[in-house]
């Protein structure tokens, strides 16, 4: 374990690296047996009950742990394709249960899984191997209306969004009665580095960030940031995304205004004072992933170039889909994420290469810029390129498929192929990341996050 400035951190980092060796990523049965199972060893101490229903009938449970008066709120599969959390929730719910001093002064309200319907059409993933091409063989997001983390009430400008989902508004309620001092939405990405978001500037908290990604070995993601809009507070760490900021950006560049979702459940749970942290982990690293050591390419042409592609790939996989779509159900999960996604993800170049017209030309890309924005177009074209494959594969499966689905179903088994290759050939420069290491980098932050809003209130 590397050093740390002693104190509660240390004593956090000591529990965070007490994670057990992992496997595999629980599906939903597991989650629930898992977390139920704790609930009837300690019935003294766990307190169970049901706060929502998913759309298509599983029911969702919290679990509360803790003496308080502080309640805090744990949540995850916010996004159903990231899987780290729901070991994170299991961890603490365990270590709750086995540790008085750990559930003294606070109270822990645990929700294992938000969304069961999207975390099952991820489970063909979870217990490996670990591999790019498998992982985006069987990957699903939701549409991002369909999405818990960005499905909460909007309303700003001309954007408008009511459309919430159960699942949602399960989360609602939860916030609205436990008014948290923290939230902790339980999220990661793919490949790179870790890198954070939190809603309010904490005394010490980035570098309490920084060293546990260090603890951990883990390099900090000093790439690309996810999106233009994310206002850095630190080195990785950034203030949290809000969909305000994302509107007002595509307005000043003169871009398509965002419509299709809502807010986070972090700007949700600001009404209540809640201080929200995401702890983003990926699965993979590359050692670009933070090396800032200037290469000798422009920023502005990369950025540029990149955009160019996308558009090449996105196009291609738009063209596929609009010739498929209409022999395709309109119930498939992976249908309606599909065709939400290709669209929204095609105004992403012109954003991009209207950015790079406003960057200095002489500013240089360091080596961990470049890297991350070709390996972002890998990631896109691997994810919905994959999800396209199954719904299309899927129709085919079910024996009703119409005779005009066979010949754009061939096209995108080649093109995704090729796809598949290029990313396999980049294995053996990746190290996959244990996973226990990640879970004790989201354990870490969490109660990280705890201290430091208690230090803010007692000063």
């Amino acid at each position: 374990m590397a050093a740390t400035n002693g104190g509660p951190l240390q004593v956090i980092l000591e529990r965070a690296h007490r994670v057990p060796d992992l496997t595999s990523f629980p599906g939903v049965d597991e989650i629930n047996a898992r977390l139920d199972a704790l609930a009837q060893r300690h019935p003294e101490l766990v307190t169970r009950r049901r706060i929502g229903t998913s759309r298509l009938g599983d029911p969702i449970t919290m679990y509360s742990i803790g003496e308080g008066p502080d309640q805090a709120l744990v949540y995850a599969g916010v996004h159903p394709n990231e899987p780290i959390g729901f070991w994170t929730a299991i961890q603490l719910a365990a270590d709750l249960c086995a540790d008085p001093d750990l559930r003294a002064t606070c109270r822990w309200n645990i929700i294992g899984c938000i969304d069961p319907d999207g975390t099952r059409l991820n489970e063909g993933w979870f217990a490996g191997p670990f591999t790019r091409v498998h992982y985006g063989a069987n990957f699903h997001r939701p549409a991002p209306a369909e999405q818990v983390e960005w499905s909460f009430p909007f309303q700003y400008k001309n954007a408008y969004f009511d459309q919430v989902m159960p699942e949602t508004l399960a989360l609602m309620r939860v916030i609205d009665e436990l008014k948290p001092i923290i939230a902790v939405s339980l999220h990661n990405t793919e490949l790179g580095g870790v890198y954070y978001y939190v809603t309010a500037e904490l005394d010490g908290f980035v570098d309490d960030l920084h060293a546990v990604a260090a603890s951990f070995g883990l390099p900090l993601d000093l790439g690309e940031p996810e999106t233009p809009v994310a206002r850095p507070i630190g080195p990785a760490v950034y203030e949290m995304i809000s969909a305000k900021e994302s509107y007002d950006y595509a307005e000043r560049l003169g871009l398509p205004t965002p419509n299709e979702s809502g807010s986070s459940s972090a700007a949700y749970a600001e009404r209540h004072g809640t201080v929200t942290v995401v702890a983003e982990l990926p699965h993979w690293t590359h050692p670009a992933a933070d090396d800032r050591t200037p290469t000798d390419t422009s920023y502005r042409m990369l950025l540029a170039d990149a955009a160019d592609e996308l558009e090449r790939n996105l196009l291609a996989l738009h063209e596929i889909f609009t010739e498929a779509r209409p022999y395709l159900s309109d119930d498939s999960q992976l249908v309606r994420g599909t065709a939400a996604f290709l669209p929204y993800l095609l105004r992403r170049p012109e954003r991009d290469r209207r950015r790079a017209a406003g960057i200095d030309p002489g500013r240089l890309a360091t080596v961990a810029e470049a890297f991350s924005l070709r390996d972002t177009n890998r990631m896109f074209r691997l994810r919905y390129g994959g999800m396209l494959v199954r719904a299309i594969e899927g129709e085919i499966a079910r024996g009703g498929a119409a005779a005009a689905l066979y010949a754009p179903a061939e096209r995108l088994r080649k093109l995704y192929g090729e796809w598949q290759a290029e990313a396999a050939s980049l294995d053996p420069e990746l190290r996959t990341i244990p996973i226990k290491d990640l879970v004790g980098v989201q354990y870490a932050a969490a109660l990280a996050l705890l201290d430091a809003v208690r230090r803010r209130t007692d000063r």
